[in-house]
């Protein structure tokens, strides 16, 4: 089965009439969803049904629900949370097991809302000059313990049913601009970045989903790693990962290109789904046209990461409570 090469999202509570038929017609890999298509637990069950009876299959859906500052669901929809950087640096010894349960909460509001995945974990480094857009959504600076606390964030989402989504590859945590604004770029030499920033992303490459960085790294090729054929080798090759790999949004102003030109160009350099929000419908219908149908080697990344879905393990809200509450008032204060 072959998919188109998109992931769009809706403009409201339901889908439009010209929006069903968009999406039939374009048959996007999946969909995203963001807070204006949010409001009650009937009504985003209702519009993830629409979403996937308008391309007839169990389409992912996902979401940014990193917790903190980025997540789309609030109360009383969702349980509210630090950020990432705050809950780790307050859980102390006991972070790998607190994101655990974190992320397996979270996974468990997601799925009884129809929601299967999840733009987390990140894996990028937070440094003294890391964005203040970026900083306390990443889970440290030490690429071991950012490892492990994703790993920990990952499979607490895949536990719950629910497909995470690896960010942001190679490693956004250098950029000193925001990538929804302007494009950063990345100074240091290519052996820094083995040893640092790309290391997390390394020590997860068998995860079933990653997302691309808007950034340039000057020591590898002048441009955006989404729309570099080189980078995109790097993250295959290097970095090991074999995911399908999304881009973020294509929309975002670190690319200079129509949203449509960007789709292109990014399928072209080897990403395998183009990631489109925010856009009117025409836009849409110009990206789904732009990115067009998945080649082999997507379909296969597709079919794998549709695979690693599974039906939620048996879960007990109230002990995953308790269980995180006595893992947090064990650290020293």
């Amino acid at each position: 089965m072959s998919f188109g090469a998109v992931i769009l999202d809706a403009q409201g509570l339901r889908l439009s009439a010209a929006e069903k038929a968009l999406f039939t017609a374009a048959d996007p890999f999946g969909f995203i969803l963001f807070a204006r298509n949010l409001d009650t637990p009937d009504q985003i069950r209702a519009l993830c049904d629409e979403m996937r009876t308008a391309v007839g299959r169990d389409a992912p859906i996902t979401i940014d629900q990193e917790g903190g500052r980025v997540q789309r669901l609030r109360p009383p929809l969702a349980r509210d949370w630090p950020t990432p950087l705050d809950h780790a640096r307050a859980a102390g010894a006991g972070a790998v097991r607190a994101f655990h349960l974190r992320y397996r909460l979270i996974a468990h509001e997601l799925h009884a809302l129809g929601i299967d995945s999840n733009c987390a974990p990140m894996a990028d480094l937070s440094g003294d000059d890391t964005h203040p857009f970026l900083r306390n959504r990443c889970y440290g600076s030490d690429p071991a313990t950012v490892a492990r606390l994703a790993r920990a964030a990952a499979q607490g989402l895949l536990d719950g049913g629910v497909l995470p989504v690896l960010k942001h590859i190679p490693g956004h945590g250098r950029a000193t601009l925001d990538s929804h604004h302007a494009l950063p770029h990345v100074a240091a030499p290519v052996e820094v970045l083995e040893e640092t920033d790309f290391a997390p992303f390394r020590a997860l490459s068998d995860l079933p989903m990653g997302m691309t960085a808007h950034l340039v790294y000057d020591a590898i090729d002048p441009d955006p790693a989404t729309l570099s054929p080189r980078m995109i080798a790097l993250i295959r090759d290097r970095i090991g990962f074999d995911g399908l790999l999304m881009t973020d949004d294509i929309s975002m102003k670190a690319l200079a290109g129509s949203p449509a030109e960007n789709a292109r160009a990014a399928i072209a350099a080897g990403c395998d789904v183009a990631l489109f929000c925010n856009g009117t419908l025409a836009e849409r219908d110009a990206v789904a046209d732009a990115a067009g149908r998945m080649g082999p080697e997507a379909r296969r990344r597709a079919r794998a990461a549709l695979a690693a879905r599974r039906i939620p393990d048996d879960f007990d809200v109230e002990a995953a409570e308790a269980a995180l509450g006595a893992v947090m008032q064990e650290q020293p204060q």
